[in-house]
């Protein structure tokens, strides 16, 4: 009896502690942070609780009140291969980045039925107006200032949906398969057109600078060839002022004038010709002469 009473007495406890739990759930309302709860009654809003913990709702029970959750965190939303065109009709994809926060959670759940959808929509629409008035190249080179006017263009219409845009970004800018290898096929052709002009340009420079190199060495060698003649004749000048220095001069310009290999030179025989000086007989010839006759007798 007294087992059986202390069953009964402990299921009656857990009962009782069940039921409370189940009534303090059902009377309650927890918000947990970064959070909004909208509690609507019969299809109308009621009230919006932002502020995190427990709140009491006595009719949180009842069929007819419906509690939707909102969250106010930072999140993100990225759009892949959004399909544009530049302002040479050239397919551009790129995938969009963006950073957003719910600021009023009323609009962001009743302005709009589907705001995800919406919001690629107005992404796509965004970009299109961005990139038709610029070139591919000009959208590679700008793509930090083209996120900043995404954020502008489309800030005010996520405003409108309660929702608050913090950061845009641009990334993967590319181009279609195809339309990658006709640019590259462009671009190859082009770099070999500029390469044979540069090559054409630097041999006529080359050329060029031949020509005036050439032309400046005659200039400077017609110049020397001048002034060799007069340095001669100031030389001259000045030894003539000396007569020894001149007179030796000539003498040794005379003996520069002799070809030792090809002539033999009488000098020193005052008063005789050459040709006469040529026919005296050498000392002590005449007696080698008859001594080899003498011997050769003997």
């Amino acid at each position: 009896m007294t087992f059986l009473s202390f069953v009964v007495g402990f299921a009656s406890i857990v009962g009782v502690a069940l039921v409370s739990l189940v009534v303090f759930k059902g009377l309650t309302i927890r918000v947990e942070d970064e959070e909004a709860i909208l509690v609507t009654r019969f299809g109308k809003l009621a009230k919006v609780v932002r502020t995190p913990g427990l709140h009491f709702c006595a009719d949180r029970w009842a069929p007819w009140v419906r509690l939707i959750h909102v969250s106010l965190a930072r999140d993100y939303r990225e759009f892949v291969d959004v399909h544009v065109h530049d302002a040479e009709g050239t397919t551009v994809l790129v995938d969009v980045w963006l950073e957003v926060r719910v600021e009023d959670p009323v609009r962001a759940t009743f302005a709009v039925s589907d705001w995800d959808h919406a919001l690629r929509n107005l992404v796509s629409h965004a970009i299109t107006s961005i990139f038709g008035d610029r070139k591919f190249s000009e959208i590679l080179r700008s793509r930090t200032e083209l996120g900043s006017r995404l954020e502008a263009e489309i800030g005010d219409d996520l405003k409108r949906w309660g929702i608050k845009i913090e950061q845009a970004y641009l990334r993967n800018v590319g181009l279609r398969p195809e339309v990658e290898r006709q640019i590259l096929h462009s671009v190859s052709a082009q770099l070999e057109r500029a390469k044979a002009d540069v090559d054409e340009r630097g041999r006529i420079a080359v050329a060029h600078l031949e020509a005036e190199t050439r032309v400046r060495i005659s200039d400077l060698v017609a110049s020397a060839k001048g002034q060799y003649p007069e340095a001669v004749g100031r030389a001259y000048e000045a030894m003539s002022e000396r007569k020894a220095v001149r007179a030796a001069y000539d003498e040794l310009y005379k003996l520069a004038q002799l070809s030792p290999g090809r002539m033999v030179a009488f000098l020193g025989f005052d008063g005789m010709r050459a040709i006469d000086a040529m026919m005296i007989p050498e000392i002590g010839a005449g007696q080698r002469l008859n001594g080899k006759q003498a011997n050769g007798n003997t």
